[in-house]
């Protein structure tokens, strides 16, 4: 069995429909999929007040406690994150010690900020890396992103007219459901070259 620990973006927490489908198609693949929640969204939970996101230390230890607590060193573990989750799971994979990290709507740059880059943060993972990333995407669209150089162990594959939230728009025909399912067959296809 794989250990997927899977963390939120900064405005959705672990109950969002992405994070719960993405889940969910995983599981039905077989995986073990654990999704971990921030200190400050569960003080979002409850207060129902919005917040802004723990600074990233914090984040970074909360996911690094949380998995290693219910961490199985007989499975392979990957390290996946939705937007700011994966910043988080990409600082966190080497410490870790995990197969691989994948990064779900990468946010390479704020919308119309890109000399403001995150690049360094995927540069620390160095596991394999696999980012899904929505062709339109404001964080990362296809010509910035292929424009960059970035680390050699981190792969970009597309989501055709998608944004951030990998869903294409109605106009494609593409349902969300079907965007979801071709997001998990990369998953797994990423994961099952680096564990056979």
């Amino acid at each position: 069995m794989v250990h997927i620990a899977f963390a939120h973006g900064a405005g959705a927490g672990h109950d969002s429909d992405f994070m719960r489908n993405i889940s969910r198609l995983l599981e039905d693949k077989g995986y073990i999929v654990q999704r971990v929640t921030f200190p400050y969204w569960q003080k979002v939970q409850q207060t129902g007040k919005k917040r802004p996101p723990d600074r990233a230390a914090i984040l970074d230890q909360h996911f690094i406690d949380v998995v290693q607590q219910r961490r199985d060193d007989t499975q392979p573990l990957f390290v996946m994150g939705k937007s700011m989750g994966a910043r988080v799971a990409a600082r966190t994979a080497k410490t870790l010690n995990a197969q691989g990290m994948i990064g779900l709507g990468f946010p390479f740059h704020p919308p119309g900020k890109q000399e403001r880059h995150r690049i360094d943060d995927l540069a620390c993972a160095e596991v394999p890396s696999l980012i899904i990333q929505g062709s339109r995407d404001p964080f990362g669209n296809a010509s910035w992103v292929t424009s960059q150089t970035l680390p050699k162990f981190a792969s970009v594959h597309w989501v055709d007219a998608a944004n951030h939230d990998l869903v294409a728009p109605k106009r494609t025909g593409v349902s969300p459901e079907a965007g979801w399912q071709q997001v998990v067959a990369m998953i797994d296809q990423f994961i099952q070259e680096r564990i056979n």
